[in-house]
């Protein structure tokens, strides 16, 4: 009689549990861990980790975690296009003035400076390739855009949209027109017309700074045939892109 008495409360046992457990299961709701003061975790009626409310009040420096929303706050970069603020501003003066800059001014304020600067770096290569500096000067680009041209686009810095162009930073391979010309600029070439997630877009722009009117000016040529390099590498910064870019939003790439 006991036996019975014993196996009876435990099948009541099992059947309540697994009634419990099956309303887990059907409600989705995952079990939940009670809010404790060592969990390394800000819940419960913590005001900050492990520490405030009904915790061991916290100590100084370690208030609410929550966002600081008060004060003013400024624009401090801009990143249509990466990387030319760093290569075509003088000082640091100058970049923090252009990322803070009304993008409608940005040309009046900044082109007659950055085309300084890009004039001031092909002096520096001369004097490296020990040639005269008034004979390595910028040269009309692959888009044929001359340095004032060049630099007024660049002291802008945004990205252009054009609804009736195809979607990119440069494409060297473009020939609207089909006349077969692709490197030799003539005005059908597609740039500066937005950004795809797969452009180069640091190589790009230092083709357009550096790379002339074929786009590889200064590409490391060993003019002298004798293995070593005797121009500067300046038309990449020798990372390229590796991952795959989904073509669909969020346009994410595979891991590697």
């Amino acid at each position: 009689m006991k036996l019975n008495k014993i196996k009876f409360l435990f099948l009541t046992v099992c059947t309540v549990l697994t009634l419990v457990a099956c309303n887990n299961d059907d409600d989705f709701t995952p079990p939940m861990a009670n809010a404790t003061c060592d969990d390394g975790i800000m819940n419960g009626d913590e005001t900050a980790v492990d520490c405030g409310g009904s915790c061991t009040p916290c100590e100084d420096g370690m208030g609410p975690m929550m966002p600081d929303f008060s004060g003013t706050y400024v624009q401090i970069d801009f990143m249509g296009r990466p990387g030319i603020n760093t290569v075509l501003s003088a000082d640091d003066e100058t970049k923090n003035a252009h990322n803070m800059a009304i993008p409608s001014q940005m040309g009046a304020m900044f082109q007659a400076g950055f085309e300084a600067r890009l004039e001031a770096y092909h002096d520096v290569y001369a004097n490296l390739l020990g040639a005269n500096p008034d004979d390595v000067n910028y040269e009309p680009n692959i888009l044929g855009l001359d340095a004032a041209t060049l630099t007024g686009y660049l002291a802008a810095d945004v990205l252009e949209v054009a609804p009736d162009l195809p979607t990119t930073y440069f494409d060297p391979g473009t020939d609207n027109d089909m006349d077969g010309r692709i490197l030799v600029p003539d005005g059908d070439e597609v740039a500066l017309t937005g950004r795809r997630p797969q452009d180069d877009v640091i190589d790009v722009s230092l083709i357009l700074l550096f790379g002339g009117m074929e786009g590889d000016r200064f590409s490391g040529q060993d003019i002298d045939m004798d293995g070593t390099p005797d121009l500067p590498r300046l038309t990449s910064d020798g990372v390229g892109l590796t991952a795959d870019i989904a073509t669909t939003f969020p346009y994410l790439g595979a891991p590697e």
